[in-house]
């Protein structure tokens, strides 16, 4: 089982059951982790049967259905329900994703549903990403130039210098993979993670931008860049099929053979 910020010595606990309505011919049973760290003192584990004939084919969809029909207390974002915003994402059976993208269907039995792993909690199954986006800031998530704009024309690169972003610009920060990395669990105030890391590299490989040795010397540091041991949990989750751990090594390539 995923592990969570709670309080000491908290545990989880069986909470509140609300059955099928009547007639219903064809449910699927979801177990929803509930917890208001303003009022709760032990998070629970709330229990859903949902009628599938009355609701859309995805775990959002359900749990869109569990708020607008059967509890509306229950807590969760989402915004765009394509796969784009990363609003959405969370635990579900075991694994982090977007509740947007995965298909009730592709889940067997329960559908047990927790916020993404080793965050604090905001309320139910909300993180609160606050240092998240902190570290993306401290990259510096931005083309850095020194060489003047002529202001009559864009940045040019080649076909292949562009091709060189694939796979990195298609990241959407939902942090399913930073929330998936036990290195990440263990030392989040100092290791980037891999969902920044990617991002950092996404700055490096781009020809356009003229800070690359700065970008550089920013991440050479025991924590922020070399905590990663290539457990691969993040290339394994990532909903958008990207490979961070890949990125991550390229970074490390290249502080190696500049020093050469």
């Amino acid at each position: 089982m995923a592990e969570f910020t709670l309080p000491a010595n908290s545990i989880v606990k069986k909470g509140k059951s609300f059955p099928a309505p009547d007639g219903a011919k064809r449910t699927r049973r979801f177990k929803v982790y509930r917890w208001d760290p303003d009022n709760d003192e032990n998070p629970r584990m709330d229990t859903y049967e949902v009628d599938l004939d009355t609701c859309g084919p995805m775990v959002l969809d359900g749990l869109i259905k569990i708020k607008n029909e059967i509890d509306s207390t229950v807590t969760f974002r989402r915004s765009c329900r394509e796969g784009i915003c990363g609003s959405c994402a969370m635990n579900i059976n075991g694994t982090n994703t977007l509740a947007c993208i995965k298909g009730i269907g592709e889940t067997k039995g329960e559908v047990t549903i927790y916020p993404l792993p080793h965050m604090p909690v905001i309320k139910d199954l909300v993180p609160d990403l606050t240092q998240f986006y902190a570290q993306y800031a401290s990259i510096e998530p931005w083309m850095r130039t020194q060489t003047p704009h002529s202001g009559d024309r864009e940045r040019l690169q080649s076909k292949e210098d562009r091709a060189r972003l694939d796979g990195l610009y298609e990241c959407i920060l939902c942090a399913c993979c930073s929330t998936s990395c036990p290195s990440y669990w263990w030392n989040s105030e100092r290791y980037l993670g891999p969902a920044v890391l990617l991002q950092a590299y996404r700055w490096i490989a781009d020809s356009r931008d003229e800070y690359t040795g700065e970008r550089l010397d920013a991440l050479e540091d025991p924590f922020r860049l070399y905590r990663c041991h290539t457990i691969m949990n993040c290339t394994k989750t990532c909903p958008k099929n990207l490979n961070p751990a890949k990125a991550i090594a390229q970074i490390k390539k290249l502080l190696v053979t500049r020093s050469l």
